[in-house]
């Protein structure tokens, strides 16, 4: 579904932009190859060589007081902050090969703005006294990318004339109460659920950094972590607002692919994959570092089953938009 498709005797950055769909893959590949790369680096123990910098610390140094718990709490954000990555990414590279080369205009739309959500979030870095170097130098090569590329597709992709209203109750919802209704509506309370979490998780990280249950596992106070290295907290709550920009972002395209998407095998693959990304590495990392308050894990924990329970519910659709 391309207008102005580049011929043969196109230039090479025509080839390569070709309807801009290419530039959002790339991007969509990207963040899943950083998704798995800090999963690696979470798992090794390892921090980031700025952040030892920022620090003055190595994570062997850090991990010499207090058990170790301040080391393992901030590896628990950051794996959760990596499987984040990694189900955006599929996300987006689904959008991009399925709705959006069927011409389906919802799909540019919900990049767009789940683009906007994710990179903004990189501001709220600012407020916390620690700018991360490499995310900023990924951020500033992605985001002009993605942007062009919605700019691009936007202009040469034949979008089908379908109704553009958002608001527009769709298919799914005038047939009553089906199983792909109830189905979708658990879907929908989950992607809710990630947005109003992700959210909190960013105002927290800008205001508490933690929540009494953080700071019950750590064995320390806020100040106690001040007084053993004052750039200590501003690089938790660097990660702290990362991951709930992540899981806000997430749960904008869950919500957005649940409400106008056709629910067919490859959707239904993206979203197990990005499922079992974001919930898998958010819930295990906590009894793997021992971080094991119920209480604490409960809305991960409910918003798994119902995510697992939405999506079984849902029947095979077909493959074109309604």
């Amino acid at each position: 579904m391309v207008n102005n498709a580049p011929g043969d005797d196109a230039n090479l950055p025509r080839l390569l932009v070709a309807d801009g769909r290419p530039l959002i893959s790339v991007c969509g590949l990207v963040l899943v190859f950083a998704g798995i790369f800090a999963l690696f680096v979470a798992a090794r123990g390892e921090f980031l060589p700025h952040d030892v910098a920022f620090l003055g610390m190595t994570p062997q140094e850090l991990c010499a007081v207090h058990g170790c718990r301040i080391v393992h709490f901030m590896i628990h954000d950051r794996v959760a902050f990596g499987g984040a990555l990694i189900a955006i990414g599929v996300v987006y590279l689904w959008l991009v090969a399925g709705p959006m080369q069927r011409g389906e205009w919802w799909a540019w739309e919900l990049l767009a703005v789940s683009g906007g959500v994710g990179y903004a979030s990189f501001l709220a870095y600012l407020g916390y006294g620690y700018l991360d170097t490499w995310h900023g130098a990924a951020t500033g090569i992605l985001a002009p990318l993605y942007l062009f590329g919605l700019i691009v597709s936007r202009s040469r992709i034949a979008w089908k004339g379908v109704e553009r209203c958002w608001s527009a109750r769709p298919d799914w919802m005038h047939a009553g109460v089906t199983r792909a209704c109830l189905g979708r509506c658990m879907l929908l309370f989950v992607a809710a659920g990630m947005v109003g979490g992700g959210l909190t998780i960013v105002v927290v990280g800008m205001t508490r950094v933690f929540v009494p249950e953080d700071l019950t596992y750590l064995g320390v106070a806020s100040a106690e972590l001040d007084s053993l290295n004052p750039r200590l907290v501003p690089l938790i709550a660097h990660d702290r607002a990362g991951f709930g920009g992540a899981v806000c972002c997430s749960g904008v395209l869950l919500a957005g692919v649940v409400w106008r998407a056709k629910l067919d095998r490859a959707a239904r693959q993206a979203l197990l994959i990005a499922g079992v990304a974001g919930f898998a590495t958010a819930i295990l990392v906590h009894p793997a570092i021992g971080y094991d308050d119920f209480w604490h894990l409960t809305p991960a924990l409910a918003g798994a089953c119902l995510f697992a329970c939405g999506l079984w519910i849902v029947p095979h659709e077909g493959s074109q938009t309604g």
